[in-house]
């Protein structure tokens, strides 16, 4: 299949770029690195990149940020950094890319653990995860030609223990490999309306 992969060079997209371009063909986009530059928070960029790309087979997302701070620190504009980026960033992904992907393709997003348990730190991001949660599976409902539409949910994954363990406590750290299986599922699979949920806590 032809896979568009968007953030392919993050702790996360890395190794599922490596794993999948052993079988599929991979194009990865970003906003600074990749095949192809896209802006998750500029729409035009994302129909851009769909036009530059041409037929395609699978979107697969990994991209997207929030802030985390102290909720009696965050403005309003503090949670548009969520919405406008991971949130509405990959709704538009699939909004758009809904007018370019060929039949009985699929789209994979990504959101993580903290839709279901947020720790401090985390209104923002947590809420933004949640909203993606909810949007998979009512846009499931409204898929046509036999394209699908998951999202994979992980917990603390082993590459990023480093920079986020202070803020996971207790938390175990998910084998990378159980991570990368979980956009396999999604890709190769038949599952439609899911989140594939990578947890061991």
């Amino acid at each position: 299949m032809k896979v568009i992969i968007v953030g392919g060079h993050g702790a996360i997209g890395r190794r599922v770029v490596d794993v999948l371009s052993k079988k599929h063909d991979i194009i990865t986009a970003s906003r600074s690195k990749g095949n192809v530059n896209v802006d998750l928070i500029d729409v035009e960029s994302i129909r851009e990149l769909f036009e530059t790309v041409g037929e395609f087979d699978a979107v697969i997302s990994i991209a997207g940020e929030a802030k985390w701070a102290a909720m009696k620190d965050m403005k309003e504009g503090d949670y548009y950094v969520g919405i406008r980026s991971k949130l509405m960033g990959q709704v538009n992904l699939v909004r758009v890319g809904m007018e370019y992907i060929n039949p009985n393709g699929s789209f994979t997003l990504t959101t993580g653990i903290l839709a279901d348990k947020p720790v401090d730190l985390t209104t923002s991001a947590a809420m933004v995860n949640g909203g993606i949660h909810s949007f998979v599976k009512a846009a499931a409902l409204e898929m046509t030609k036999g394209i699908r539409i998951n999202a994979v949910s992980s917990g603390l994954v082993e590459d990023a223990v480093e920079k986020y363990q202070d803020f996971f406590p207790g938390h175990n750290a998910i084998p990378m490999s159980k991570v990368v299986n979980g956009y396999i599922e999604s890709l190769e699979g038949k599952s439609n309306g899911e989140i594939i949920r990578i947890y061991d806590n």
